[in-house]
């Protein structure tokens, strides 16, 4: 069912061609910026995993990957939904040392998203993950790594607004931090978006943080999957997107679980049948390095900077029909 929002007398700042040709200046320029605040260095990434190995990023734990067989092997693979995990077994395997990290371009297909302006079964991301130590495994450093984010984001901005000076978008490099339960204390009768957008509305640029425990209300903010992030330590970067008039998700990242938080993690969530994995074993044992990472969203960065009303003005996928008819009758150019 399409869930096309079209603001009132949009009309696209860019058209196919400058579009393009924006989106890989927006890409390197980012990529270079992240890379140099973060000390990343990029690596290749695989497209699907073994089911087998509790690699795959089980998200909110009901979606379905999408999975084949291969002739060759007899066995099956599934496309990956992230790389949350496989990102910190790269970490060892390829030996990087504390204080260093990697960034990859994520390729996944969610064929259980949503679709509407902000929302794709393609999914494209900048997945990051850094080797941190016990003494920054704390909010102070995750507020430091959020601020660096933002900053690399504003910058690529500005510099794009050098190369298109009709692109208007004005983003706020301050970010304001506060926990979800904070957020629901301010806006008790409001649903956690409608929370965010109220918060963004006034606060322009915000970390969102402690995702995936219940709140007072019995519920928590939004789901998170019991064993990548600690739920203590980690959050979204949202700004606020005035074209559309919502708080606008750009990042969902945070400190990754220690043997102390996925046991705890794993006991909430019900999920200690994953104990049986490799992956989780090797965690649960100490055996891998302590990190801090997330996916940042190449799509949605290229909506934003760009003044874009709907994601597929930016990426490559399928839609319904009566989605193409809304774009189409509204000036929305879906690639």
């Amino acid at each position: 069912m399409s869930k096309v929002y079209v603001p009132r007398g949009y009309k696209t700042i860019l058209d196919v061609y400058d579009t393009q040709t924006a989106i890989g200046i927006l890409k390197r320029t980012f990529e270079d910026k992240l890379c140099l605040a973060l000390n990343l260095k990029r690596v290749s990434a695989p497209l699907f995993v073994d089911p087998n190995t509790g690699e795959n990023d089980d998200l909110n734990g009901v979606e379905r990957p999408v999975r084949f067989d291969i002739k060759e092997t007899g066995t099956d693979a599934v496309v990956v939904h992230s790389l949350a995990k496989w990102k910190r077994l790269a970490l060892k395997n390829y030996a990087f040392s504390v204080g260093e990290g990697l960034y990859t371009d994520m390729n996944a297909i969610r064929r259980d998203e949503e679709m509407d302006n902000l929302h794709s079964i393609y999914t494209d991301q900048w997945d990051w993950e850094k080797i941190i130590t016990k003494e920054t495994r704390n909010e102070e450093y995750l507020r430091n790594v959020v601020r660096c984010i933002v900053s690399a984001i504003c910058d690529t901005s500005d510099i794009l607004k050098c190369r298109y000076p009709q692109l208007k978008v004005d983003l706020k490099r301050e970010v304001s931090f506060i926990t979800s339960q904070q957020l629901e204390d301010l806006y008790p009768n409001e649903t956690p978006k409608q929370r965010e957008n109220l918060y963004l509305k006034e606060h322009k640029t915000a970390f969102i943080m402690q995702i995936g425990g219940a709140l007072k209300s019995g519920k928590p903010h939004d789901g998170r999957a019991p064993d990548y992030d600690d739920w203590a330590l980690n959050g979204d970067i949202l700004l606020w997107n005035d074209l559309l008039g919502c708080a606008f998700e750009i990042s969902s990242m945070g400190i990754r679980v220690d043997e102390v938080s996925l046991d705890k993690q794993l006991k909430i969530a019900g999920a200690d049948e994953r104990r049986k994995f490799a992956y989780h074993k090797a965690l649960l044992a100490g055996k891998l390095p302590l990190t801090i990472g997330g996916g940042i969203g190449q799509s949605r960065l290229s909506m934003l900077l760009l003044g874009k009303a709907h994601i597929g003005e930016v990426q490559v996928s399928l839609w319904d029909e009566e989605t193409k008819r809304i774009c189409k009758e509204n000036g929305i150019s879906l690639l």
